[in-house]
């Protein structure tokens, strides 16, 4: 696929990038090169090769979900700035 110099411009103005001439010959060249290399991945027949997610064969180790104790509210509290009624107590932050 062909990219000129007025695209490159049109796509920094796009983007709000003030772009010098030399900048501009460089990055059409190198949107060129990209957009062939993705013209060359399209070709590629895919149909028979299974999604993955990663290229690794990864699985998450879990541990067994099981319920346990929860911490004493005299415990949760002890070290709070200010309690009351068994809750924390916090500033208000609405206005």
């Amino acid at each position: 696929m062909a990219i000129d110099k007025k695209t490159v411009e049109y796509i920094a103005h796009l983007a709000r990038l003030d772009l010098e001439e030399k900048e501009l010959e460089k990055l059409s060249g190198q949107l060129k090169e990209i957009l062939d290399f993705i013209d060359q991945l399209k070709k590629i027949e895919i149909k028979d090769i299974p999604a993955t997610s990663h290229i690794l064969p990864i699985n998450n180790v879990l541990r067994k979900d099981s319920p346990k104790p929860s911490l004493p509210i005299n415990k949760t509290l002890e070290n709070a700035p200010e309690v009351k009624d068994n809750f924390f107590v916090v500033p208000k932050v609405i206005e």
